[in-house]
């Protein structure tokens, strides 16, 4: 009896030139993504990724929703009718998601297109909001509010933004950063709490603006 020979490399597949897509892009940022280096990492001939993907955006496509398939949406269902258990779940798990893959925020940015997950992900939201009363339109601008205020969370550190260096600080110049050179050393406190603050904020602030609160012509 006959046995076929391991081959010698993984087989390609679309699920590893995503992966390997993703860690690419994760390490050295989008700019270093080509079809070219791509073959490189996965150590195949540039022409066979074309047997999965017709194009490098396809490509940026699929690595695209599968960041946005991390991201959990249940609380709308669980929580129906309540739209802030809903929007405050959607929000953590939305920016864990992209916090965790941060070079890709500038192309999820662009929208869902045509994006399965992405989709998903905004049907769920913008359901939920109008189930639990919200008018359409406003149930839209709340979304795209979301989206705004987690890819920027997600996007930058504002602990990041300041120097480890208490000299660059000069309380001649800077009279209240005399602690700023240790913010650094605290960024993940620093950013999370931000983001918690200002989520709170956003839904304190939408639940007087929620139409069951708002008198009839006001």
């Amino acid at each position: 009896m006959w046995l076929m020979a391991r081959p010698r490399k993984p087989l390609l597949s679309r699920e590893r030139i995503v992966s390997t897509a993703l860690a690419l892009i994760d390490s050295e940022g989008l700019p270093a993504l080509s079809t070219r280096r791509l073959a490189a990492e996965l150590g195949v001939s540039g022409p066979s990724l074309y047997n999965h993907f017709t194009t490098k955006d396809e490509i940026l496509d699929a690595v695209a929703d599968t960041v946005i398939a991390q991201v959990d949406v249940s609380a709308f269902t669980a929580a129906r009718g309540d739209w802030r258990t809903g929007l405050l779940g959607w929000a953590r798990s939305y920016r864990a998601a992209l916090a965790a893959h941060p070079q890709i925020v500038p192309f999820l940015a662009q929208g869902p297109g045509r994006r399965p997950a992405g989709l998903k992900m905004a049907d769920a939201a913008f359901g939920g909001m109008v189930e639990a009363g919200w008018p359409p339109a406003q149930a839209t601008r709340i979304c795209a509010m979301v989206r705004y205020f987690v890819a920027g969370s997600a996007l930058g550190s504002f602990a990041r933004g300041f120097v480890d260096d208490p000299s660059a600080y000069d309380p001649a110049d800077y009279p209240h950063l005399g602690q700023a050179h240790l913010l650094a050393e605290h960024q993940r406190q620093v950013d999370e709490g931000a983001f918690e603050t200002g989520l709170r904020a956003l839904v304190d602030g939408l639940a007087l603006q929620h139409p069951e609160r708002v008198p009839p012509g006001s």
